[in-house]
């Protein structure tokens, strides 16, 4: 079995991503541990947001590198986040904010064999 995404984007995500994209050039989306925004993915302009040392790159969705900290990677990391769309009001620093729509985190648990790949 081929390793299984660690990050995906429905859609209506991928849709929002295009459009941030071509208003902001390219974007990165770092997943928020809590604090003043909850668990929302944040996105930001490429430069704008310094990944740290204990950032962990989960993938790419719709062209744009995700992190997630180390701390929450550990917390997460038997599951497969889904990266999705609701109407709302995005985080204060997200690009998403003032669209009307917010990235949302949904997730599912790796089944055995996607975690036995993983670990491969």
């Amino acid at each position: 079995m081929d390793q299984p995404p660690r990050v995906t984007a429905t859609d209506a995500a991928l849709d929002l991503i295009a459009r941030l994209s071509r208003e902001h050039g390219h974007i990165l989306f770092h997943q928020s541990g809590g604090c003043c925004d909850g668990s929302a993915p944040m996105c930001y302009p490429q430069g704008d947001f310094l990944v740290g040392d204990n950032d962990v790159k989960l993938g790419e969705i719709g062209g744009a590198p995700f992190y997630i900290g180390q701390a929450q990677f550990d917390y997460w990391k038997h599951t497969q986040l889904i990266i999705d769309v609701v109407p709302g009001q995005g985080g204060m620093f997200s690009l998403d904010n003032g669209t009307g729509s917010r990235f949302l985190t949904r997730s599912r648990l790796f089944s055995e064999a996607e975690l036995a790949a993983l670990a491969r």
